[in-house]
């Protein structure tokens, strides 16, 4: 997601400015053994009044593919999640806005700088416990020994919305006893197949099992979101809008335009 800080508006300019403290909220992942949750990125921007700004929201990915990017055009991009390793599909995990969980004989993937972190390794190379995709609040954990797949890394926190929530968390390991996923939308591992990230968090998807005669597929990872707030009275148009505190709240789940004027 994305924000900016409040700038006084000139009204007698030619060209008035106006300040759109947004939360662009993001991106999602993928899975197989722990997808990479979507980047989150938070920043602070001026608009430009009477101007149409495109809002991309970002798909989460099926099993073993990457999720999609989220944007606010010519403002900010929120990288979509890298997928998890797959043993039986012999892919490598994918970096992205957080990494996916490395599996088997594969790396974890590595994630976006300000944006999220890296998975998870396996236990140990050609391992059974692979580990949980990144989080855009830390890392994934490694698959322990014996035990259990690596939980996702935790998500970032903001309360852009009005109330504090957590976007970004990475999906667990998979496994017989899986991983569980990250705070901020990420899902949990499996013995069988993976459960989805939650829709609009970006979260990325749980890993998916594998046991002899079986190859579960991994959840998907969760679309993103972009959330744009300023202070005072509504001064433009999409999205659901919505006024907290003395704040204007627009929240996109679907892709669209924001209208200033």
């Amino acid at each position: 997601w994305i924000r900016a800080d409040e700038i006084p508006d000139v009204a007698h300019e030619r060209f008035p400015t106006k300040s759109l403290p947004y939360p662009l909220t993001y991106l999602r992942s993928a899975a197989d053994n722990g997808g990479g949750a979507g980047g989150v990125a938070i920043g602070a921007v001026t608009l430009l009044a009477a101007t149409a700004y495109t809002i991309t929201i970002g798909a989460g990915g099926p099993s073993n593919t990457s999720g999609s990017n989220s944007s606010i055009s010519g403002v900010a991009t929120a990288i979509g999640g890298g997928r998890g390793s797959s043993q039986m599909a012999g892919l490598a995990a994918g970096s992205g806005g957080s990494g996916g969980g490395g599996a088997y004989i594969y790396s974890p993937g590595t994630g976006t700088a300000g944006q999220g972190n890296a998975g998870g390794a396996d236990n140990l190379p050609g391992g059974t416990y692979p580990g949980g995709g990144g989080g855009a609040g830390a890392a994934g954990s490694p698959g322990v020994s014996g035990t259990k797949g690596g939980d996702g890394g935790v998500g970032a926190t903001s309360s852009i919305s009005g109330t504090a929530a957590y976007y970004g968390g990475g999906g667990g390991g998979g496994a017989g006893t899986p991983g569980t996923g990250g705070l901020g939308g990420g899902g949990t591992g499996s013995s069988s197949a993976g459960n989805a990230g939650s829709a609009n968090t970006g979260g990325g998807g749980g890993g998916g099992g594998a046991t002899p005669g079986s190859n579960w597929s991994g959840g998907a990872g969760g679309s993103g979101v972009a959330i744009i707030d300023y202070a005072g009275s509504q001064r433009a148009t999409g999205g659901t809008s919505t006024s907290v505190g003395g704040r204007t709240i627009h929240t996109f789940t679907s892709s669209g335009t924001l209208n200033t004027y």
